[in-house]
């Protein structure tokens, strides 16, 4: 018989987040009054939403803390909020509450979706998670699954190069110390710019990233890196950090018609970008 999967790695992450979000981290701030006036600008300096998502099923996925949810339930969407975190979760209810919202919350790991039925959302958006799973791949193929073919996939996540950051040397210089194949978590770094303390974290290479994004049957529409760097921070601050690595990565992508998903012959790509 096959050994279970080691999951220990959830536990630490919804002890980290939960503590994260009671000690009032900027990854549980509540949408503003402000921001809810405009919430698809909000949303999206990208142009990649609709104009309109009212009435659109949205999943905003491993989005806790009451910021994505209330803002699309704002514009009109039908929004479910999936996150491991009890108290990210509770920010987006009582968030909800208090502007006279429905979000539904449902507390689950972002690879398994199993109280999701098929096909049942329009839009789904994740922000920066998927560090926290050994699988990246087992995360898309659920998004695959919940999605209606040509519903629209957002998500973010941290670039390779980044997690390889170790900390700098006597020179100011950033080091790559941790192995690009590395196997299992990331080690502790003395840089911890773009890592949250106490969660246990995983570094997913381009080809998971990408690859596994469109073997898993999506059309990559588009791809952007955010800006982070500061010209005038001092070595040692994210900032300098962000000059010389891009942190993040942004992805768009379309649910392909389930027909037409993979496996296809190799001289039809699914990869494609404007």
């Amino acid at each position: 018989m096959a050994d279970a999967p080691d999951r220990s790695h959830l536990a630490r992450n919804q002890s980290a987040w939960n503590r994260l979000a009671d000690t009032g981290s900027v990854f549980a701030k509540v949408a503003s009054d402000e921001e809810c006036r405009e919430p698809i600008k909000t949303l999206d300096g990208r142009g990649w939403l609709p104009s309109s998502v009212h009435g659109l099923d949205v999943l905003c996925l491993a989005a806790g803390g009451g910021w994505q949810s209330i803002l699309y339930a704002s514009a009109g969407a039908n929004v479910t909020v999936v996150d491991l975190s009890t108290s990210m979760l509770q920010n987006d209810e009582r968030e909800a509450e208090r502007r006279g919202l429905r979000v539904r919350v449902l507390q689950a790991s972002m690879d398994d979706l199993s109280a999701l039925p098929d096909a049942s959302f329009d839009i789904v958006h994740q922000p920066v998670s998927t560090c926290y799973v050994p699988d990246v791949e087992a995360v898309y193929r659920e998004v695959a699954r919940v999605l209606r073919d040509g519903g629209m996939y957002i998500s973010q996540h941290k670039q390779p190069t980044s997690l390889q950051i170790t900390g700098r040397d006597g020179q100011d210089r950033w080091v790559l110390g941790t192995h690009y194949y590395l196997d299992g978590p990331l080690p502790p770094a003395a840089d911890r710019s773009y890592r949250e303390p106490g969660t246990t974290e995983y570094l997913h290479r381009w080809d998971q990233l990408v690859g596994g994004l469109v073997r898993s049957g999506f059309l990559l529409e588009d791809l952007r890196e955010p800006y982070r760097g500061d010209e005038k921070s001092a070595p040692g601050h994210f900032g300098h950090r962000g000059l010389f690595i891009p942190p993040y990565v942004r992805m768009k992508a379309r649910r392909l018609p389930r027909s037409q998903s993979p496996p296809v012959p190799n001289d039809h790509p699914l990869l494609w970008t404007p």
